[in-house]
């Protein structure tokens, strides 16, 4: 969970052009509702022209992938019913 806020942190890993991705966090934000879990989204490519070529170098392969509280939770698809398990719900 977050400190700033005590709400589990779910991060999405994409890149623009992503159409599954683009799929994938429109599901988790409506989860996001739900289950009151905060929500954010990095495209790793602007994360590598940033400098952190490390996301993209570890997950670029397998895009969109979802990370519950800075890790890997599952990738391609949401495991919806693991993530709701994962936060308790």
């Amino acid at each position: 969970m977050t400190e700033d806020t005590g709400r589990p942190r779910v991060e999405l890993l994409t890149r623009d052009g992503c159409t599954i991705c683009e799929r994938v966090h429109a599901r988790l934000a409506e989860l996001a509702g739900e289950l009151g879990f905060a929500l954010s989204m990095t495209d790793v490519d602007a994360a590598a022209a940033a400098g952190n070529t490390a996301v993209r170098a570890e997950f670029g392969d397998r895009l969109p992938v979802i990370l519950l509280d800075g890790r890997e939770h599952s990738y391609w698809e949401i495991d919806e019913p693991r993530l709701r398990a994962d936060l308790g719900r």
